[in-house]
Formats: structure tokens, C-alpha cells, sequence
């Protein structure tokens, strides 16, 4: 039974050392997309394109 509690212990204690880690990474911009602001001029005439298109189709 004690074996139980020890496991128990170890599991939170490794979640809160990744909850931990993965808080710190948010905070440093780990996850920042840098790469979408980019490429979105490329992509920008697409979806008007697509919206004046959908308007269109529903003013009919």
C-alpha cells in the first residue's frame, strides 16, 4: 500500500515540474507563431476573393 503513496508523490511532483516548464515557455514566447504574419500578405487577396464571392451567392 505504501507503494501507492510513493507513486502517487512521483506523479505530481513530474506534472507540476512539467506544468512548470510549460508555463515558463509560454512566458519566453515559445509559442509565438512568427511565421503566419509573414506569409499572410500572400494569402490576404484569397480570402476576399472569397468573401465578395459569398456575398454574391447570398444577395441572389
Amino acid at each position: 500500500m505504501s507503494v501507492i503513496y510513493v507513486l502517487l508523490a512521483i506523479s505530481i511532483v513530474v506534472a507540476i515540474t512539467f506544468f512548470i516548464a510549460f508555463i515558463i515557455a509560454v512566458k519566453r514566447g515559445q509559442y509565438d507563431d512568427s511565421y503566419t504574419p509573414s506569409v499572410r500578405m500572400l494569402f490576404e487577396d484569397e480570402l476576399i476573393k472569397d468573401k465578395s464571392n459569398k456575398s454574391i451567392l447570398t444577395k441572389k
